[in-house]
């Protein structure tokens, strides 16, 4: 099958540019927004574009290789991407494309509790692949009804959400009326006019929706009864016994992502999670908090040889990948540099970003002699 790769569009920021054109501004605003002033989001990247990674030219070099193991698994290429919700509002049918892409790149997926898309039909799209990240509801009830939902579709690894135990401030969202409970203003109606791709698409795809919750909504809520019901639904903050009884009951491989801290990272090494993903849920939640990368420096010093640390938020390039693997991440996330990729191309977008990023990921091995992914650590500048 012949590669997919668009010459045009060969960075994350070629992608966003395409993407901010095709997308009405209240959208685009959602997919790359983050809370109050958006310092941490722009922290996220600044900081792990100063990790620097030392090249070795006179060695005997055979040559390199991408792929990973994670979770006795091999993948082709040391990333995946991270759980986002809402992304068929965002493009239609961007669930489904990144899904299939992935798939077909031989990469993980994850699947928000809020993605447009269920667990059914991504658990099909990937071949029972996909990753499922749960919101954690304010009911044990309907917990047990998602996490058997997700084992009966063959979901390999749970990834349970640890950093958003309130809804954020996040101002672009509230102007735009993307808050909870949502309005839809003139603005915003105006928009979708003058961005006729993105509003042929939707009305062909349908309203997106909540697919996985769907069975669990009640019949005929308007907008505002709905964001208020979501919002009832997944009130509450994660805590060791939760983890616990998730633990008791999910026969897979558990996974906690949100921990940027030594004491939460050793509660839940303590509960039996197998992997941890250092994240500050994009810069969407805290602003004063501190990026991703340096914690998980920290995180790989102190339990690096206890669990799996993986990592997401900041992450836009092949370089930016190696540097958190250089810093002690076994796998990087990336949600927002594939959803400009889909903004930007549609159905081409996500194998389009895959396979770039994946030939710049391969220049940088090359570039600096390492010549398989575990090896990046040994090239980082202390």
């Amino acid at each position: 099958m012949e590669e997919i790769f668009h010459s045009q569009y060969p960075s994350i920021e070629h992608l966003r540019a395409k993407a901010r054109q095709r997308m009405p501004r209240f959208v685009f605003e959602y997919l790359e927004g983050g809370c109050y002033s958006e310092v941490n989001l722009q922290r996220n990247i600044d900081e792990i574009r100063e990790v620097q990674l030392r090249p070795y030219y006179l060695r005997d070099y055979p040559g390199s290789d991408l792929k990973t193991e994670l979770f006795g698994k091999v993948y082709d290429a040391p990333f995946g991407v991270a759980p986002i919700g809402l992304q068929g509002l965002m493009w239609p049918g961007a669930t489904e494309i990144l899904a299939k892409a992935a798939h077909n790149q031989n990469i993980p997926f994850i699947l928000s509790t809020v993605g447009t898309a269920s667990i059914e039909t991504v658990a099909e799209l990937t071949e029972g692949n996909a990753w499922f990240q749960l919101y954690h509801p304010a009911e044990e009830d309907l917990r047990n009804k998602l996490l058997d939902r997700a084992s009966d579709a063959g979901v390999p690894v749970l990834v349970i959400l640890a950093d958003t135990p309130t809804f954020a401030y996040r101002p672009k969202e509230i102007k735009n009326g993307l808050s909870i409970p949502p309005q839809m203003s003139l603005s915003n109606v105006i928009q979708m006019m003058t961005h006729p791709t993105w509003s042929f698409s939707q009305l062909f795809a349908g309203a997106p929706e909540f697919k996985t919750m769907k069975p669990y909504i009640p019949k005929g809520l308007n907008m505002k009864h709905l964001g208020l019901f979501m919002n009832k639904t997944f009130s509450g903050r994660l805590n060791p016994a939760k983890i616990q009884a998730i633990r008791d009951r999910w026969k897979g491989k558990l996974v906690v992502k949100g921990i940027v801290n030594e004491e939460d990272a050793e509660k839940a090494i303590s509960l039996g999670v197998d992997g941890i993903i250092v994240s500050n849920h994009g810069g969407r939640q805290l602003d004063s908090g501190q990026s991703t990368i340096k914690p998980l420096a920290e995180l790989a010093a102190k339990v690096g040889d206890r669990t799996t640390l993986m990592i997401d938020s900041g992450l836009r390039s092949g370089p930016d990948v190696a540097a958190a693997l250089a810093s002690g991440a076994k796998f990087g996330f990336m949600g927002r540099s594939f959803m400009y990729g889909v903004g930007a191309l549609g159905k081409d977008g996500g194998e389009h970003t895959m396979n770039m990023l994946k030939r710049q990921m391969q220049q940088v091995m090359e570039q600096v002699a390492c010549e398989r992914v575990e090896d990046f650590p040994k090239h980082l500048v202390q």
